[in-house]
């Protein structure tokens, strides 16, 4: 159901859940002091309990009830990158619960970049915020995409379209060489170039017991329909399959045909909202066309990170 701001405040107060809007994905935001609003989370989402939890936040301030051993290098990125779809990982302090970090000694922090997210938090103090969607599906990008997974039960802030559309980059600063554990709107080379050092670009953390980001244990990003790479555009369509491209059409396409044109701006933005589309139709295929290899868009990184992880899982 679709509430106020008012009403969201109210409600995360009171200990529930609520679905906001960010620039990324929409996030199911509990107050991260309230181990039992947190559990909410899990429960409502279907998640497992030892997935960590990214913290949102609208107050550098807040950084520090929450991390300790603050690296210069965090200070230098926060100034550059926030609010903004950076996600950084630091060493946690003893007051933010287990639950939120999967029992890890490490806390994932973001400061988002939305006047919705922002202004809630400012009245509710950190909000531990995953995708709003049910766990194992795409994550949502529109208020629409939360009504089809849980109907009436769940109360959403409508804030309109993501403008990004793809979770955050999360960085981890908690040793010496900084790494990435999910790639995101902030690429690599963006803070290679800020830091003036290396970083490394972590490929995958299945295989980690206890990983320290969201999104890279479990199946996520993946709608109904089998997802599998094309590396040109057919000559012909099947019409039993629908077809995400970038490349440049002519003239109109068929309704199970969509494209980019070569903005990959927009086939982030879209990418979830394609993928849910697929299966409202009743595609039980979606076929991708492979990205450009050596194209310096930041976005190719995590389109090819989530059109992967969907094909794989």
């Amino acid at each position: 159901m679709i509430i106020s701001l008012d009403k969201a405040v109210e409600l995360i107060r009171r200990g529930e859940v609520v679905a906001f809007p960010t620039e990324t994905v929409y996030g199911l935001g509990a107050n991260a002091k309230n181990v039992v609003a947190v559990q909410k989370t899990f429960d409502v989402k279907g998640r497992p309990a030892d997935n960590p939890l990214i913290v949102h936040i609208s107050d550098m301030n807040q950084v520090y009830e929450l991390a300790t051993d603050i690296p210069d290098s965090f200070k230098k990125l926060a100034n550059h990158f926030w609010p903004g779809p950076l996600t950084m990982v630091l060493k946690k302090q003893a007051a933010v619960p287990d639950i939120v970090t999967a029992g890890l000694d490490s806390v994932a922090i973001r400061m988002p970049d939305h006047p919705i997210a922002l202004e809630l938090i400012r009245n509710t103090g950190p909000l531990t915020a995953p995708s709003a969607n049910r766990s194992g599906k795409p994550s949502p990008t529109k208020p629409e995409h939360i009504i089809e997974d849980y109907g009436d039960e769940l109360p959403v802030v409508d804030g309109g379209s993501s403008k990004i559309g793809l979770e955050s980059t999360v960085l981890d600063l908690t040793s010496k060489q900084i790494a990435i554990l999910r790639p995101g709107a902030i690429s690599a080379e963006m803070i290679k170039n800020l830091l003036k050092t290396d970083v490394i670009e972590s490929s995958d953390h299945t295989s980690d017991p206890l990983p320290k980001s969201p999104g890279v244990k479990y199946t996520h990003y993946k709608p109904k329909a089998t997802v599998n790479w094309i590396h040109s555009v057919p000559s012909q369509f099947d019409s039993k399959t629908f077809y995400i491209l970038h490349s440049k059409m002519c003239g109109e396409t068929e309704k199970n045909v969509v494209t980019c044109n070569g903005n990959f701006d927009l086939l982030a933005k879209l990418l979830y909202d394609y993928f849910r589309t697929a299966d409202h139709l009743g595609y039980s295929q979606i076929l991708v066309e492979a990205l450009p290899k050596f194209s310096p868009h930041p976005l190719i990184p995590p389109l090819n990170n989530r059109i992967s992880k969907s094909v794989e899982s």
